[in-house]
Parts: structure tokens; sequence; C-alpha cells
């Protein structure tokens, strides 16, 4: 590590840490997109650790909504009809493959594939 990263770490906020461990564990994962190159109506695939878990009924319809984090930017995760996702809780990690579209403004995955991926230390 050079003098200049060394430098640049002991004087980053702890949130700029993570984000940079987080776009580094994302960057590893083959064939996947950082957030903030999303486009609308484009089919990804996007690495990253969820950070918050909402059961918000839509229509009243149940929907989880999740909050997936890369370093990048935030996803939102909406499965329809699913009240609960085992293994989908704060602070797992996470794959997710789907179609990606803006609602309000944020980039949003309804229904995606998902691959519970360890946490640090498993």
């Amino acid at each position: 590590m050079s003098l200049k990263e060394l430098l640049k770490k002991a004087v980053a906020s702890q949130a700029q840490i993570e984000a940079d461990e987080e776009r580094a564990d994302a960057h590893r994962s083959v064939g996947c997109t950082p957030v903030d190159q999303l486009t609308d109506r484009s089919r990804a695939s996007v690495s990253g650790v969820i950070r918050s878990v909402t059961l918000r009924p839509r229509e009243g319809v149940p929907a989880l909504e999740a909050e997936l984090y890369d370093g990048s930017g935030a996803l939102d995760l909406v499965w329809l009809g699913r009240r609960e996702i085992g293994g989908v809780t704060p602070g797992r990690r996470l794959k997710i493959e789907g179609l990606v579209c803006l609602i309000d403004g944020r980039r949003t995955v309804f229904n995606p594939r998902y691959e519970l991926r360890p946490r640090p230390g498993e």
C-alpha cells in the first residue's frame, strides 16, 4: 500500500471506509455492476450488503422491501407477496439479478433472484 493510500485511509470517515470496503467486495463479484452505473430498464447483477428491511404493503398486497448498498449507491429491492425471506436481514451480503427500473427517482428491482453471500468471517 502506498503512502498516499495510507494517509487517505487514516483521515477517512468510518462511512467512507465502509463504502470503500463494499465497493471492493462488489468489484470482486464477477459480472456485477455498481449501483451508480445502473440504467433504467436494464437487466443487471448487483452485489452488496442489506442496510434495511421493511414490510410495506402495496395496494393491499404484502411487500418486503430491502435496501441493498454496494458502496457506490443504494438499490431498492421489492418482493411482492412476501412478508419475510429467511436470511434477508440487515447486515447480510446479497447478490441479486433482475430488471432495474426507476420508481420515484430511486433504482428499484422487483422480485429479484438472489443469492445469500457469506458475512465477513463466515
